[in-house]
């Protein structure tokens, strides 16, 4: 497998130019990470809160014990919650690509968790029968310099869609950002081979969402205006990692005259 290498570098994850490795872009990932994410300090809070209350013998016990412990305890009750649903998620995401490609799953070896999951995505590949063109490849812009991991491109009904897994709570409108990235990349990179070939053309975008409960694949909208505000957020994520850097504390015109503070103003 060729495939191309990523690094993770300030929280952010980069794609290295499998041709010149001295080309580094970021993903689509992190680039759509820009966007403010309010909700997550309620949310953290909260599992904190819950945490305490669900916990508090435990947690009582630990504050006599060890009071720093017990605050590394709440202060990252929601990283493990999130990453319990992380895992689940790239375990189902995993049997989902290989379920795609056509290996049957002895169900004697899943999770009961996992179950579920591949009983609902069983049946929607029964249903819907997409003739997948593409899955779990790597996407390159050069114009825009970004790359990204999709999970499939797929004809269905005569129609070119690109389709994201998700086991997430909800599907959020950040994915429609994700798959417009992916749309309007040049090129793909073949795993296999590191052979570049050109994006084809979608009719549209969609999610399937799958839920222990049941699945539904959800239109997304993806097209030239959504991209446009993706766009925006890779240079926003152009300020963040590098630009913010040299703005301050070295002016690349000087003023003329001597700097004079407010201070000195009013003793004159």
């Amino acid at each position: 497998m060729t495939g191309v290498s990523t690094i993770k570098r300030g929280g952010s994850r980069f794609y290295i130019d499998p041709t010149d490795g001295r080309i580094k872009v970021p993903g689509v990932t992190s680039v759509v990470g820009m966007l403010p994410k309010d909700f997550l300090t309620f949310w953290a809070a909260k599992e904190a809160a819950e945490a305490a209350v669900n916990n508090w013998d435990i947690v009582s016990q630990l504050v006599q014990r060890d009071p720093k412990g017990a605050v590394d305890y709440l202060k990252n009750a929601h990283r493990r919650k999130s990453h319990a649903a992380a895992d689940l998620g790239s375990e189902a995401h995993d049997l989902f690509e290989r379920m795609a490609r056509g290996e049957r799953i002895n169900m004697n070896h899943v999770h009961g968790d996992l179950k579920p999951f591949v009983r609902w995505f069983q049946e929607f590949l029964a249903e819907v029968q997409p003739r997948f063109l593409y899955l779990e490849e790597t996407v390159w812009s050069d114009q825009h310099g970004y790359a990204g991991s999709f999970d499939a491109i797929a004809e269905i009904d005569g129609e070119v869609v690109g389709l994201d897994w998700k086991t997430s709570k909800a599907v959020y409108e950040s994915v429609a950002l994700q798959l417009s990235a992916y749309r309007y990349a040049d090129r793909i990179i073949l795993a296999e081979t590191g052979e570049s070939v050109p994006m084809p053309e979608w009719s549209g975008g969609a999610v399937l969402h799958v839920r222990a409960e049941g699945w539904q694949l959800v239109k997304v909208a993806c097209g030239p205006d959504v991209f446009e505000h993706f766009k925006s957020l890779r240079h926003t994520f152009e300020w963040e990692a590098d630009v913010k850097k040299g703005v301050v504390g070295k002016p690349p015109v000087a003023f003329g005259g001597e700097l004079i503070t407010g201070t000195q103003r009013r003793a004159a």
